[in-house]
């Protein structure tokens, strides 16, 4: 159940964080209303998983997961350029990730 947690919040992180751009410095409410909402429930689900995992890890996988969607979303919508060299830096994240579920 922590796991599912975790990863349920890494993708909340990655919402909260393209919400944070969107929002343009709080100025738009839609964004930032759910930057808000994303950032809280997102907190709350690693600080949950916290309870079953080791800190490191689960802050690990947090960060991990969130940097990966929130890049994956940027290059999917055109605000992001696309390379070869930054898809293969996200599978070695992912890669890193996946190692450290493996090894707990």
């Amino acid at each position: 159940m922590y796991w599912i947690v975790l990863i349920t919040s890494g993708v909340l992180e990655a919402v909260w964080a393209t919400a944070l751009g969107k929002s343009q410095g709080f100025t738009r409410l839609a964004p930032t209303v759910v930057f808000g909402i994303a950032l809280v429930a997102s907190m709350a689900g690693l600080a949950y998983a916290m309870r079953g995992l080791p800190v490191g890890t689960a802050y690990a996988v947090w960060v991990g997961i969130g940097a990966v969607l929130t890049v994956v979303y940027a290059m999917t919508t055109g605000t992001e350029p696309v390379s070869t060299l930054k898809i293969v830096f996200l599978l070695m994240i992912i890669g890193g990730v996946v190692g450290l579920k493996a090894v707990h």
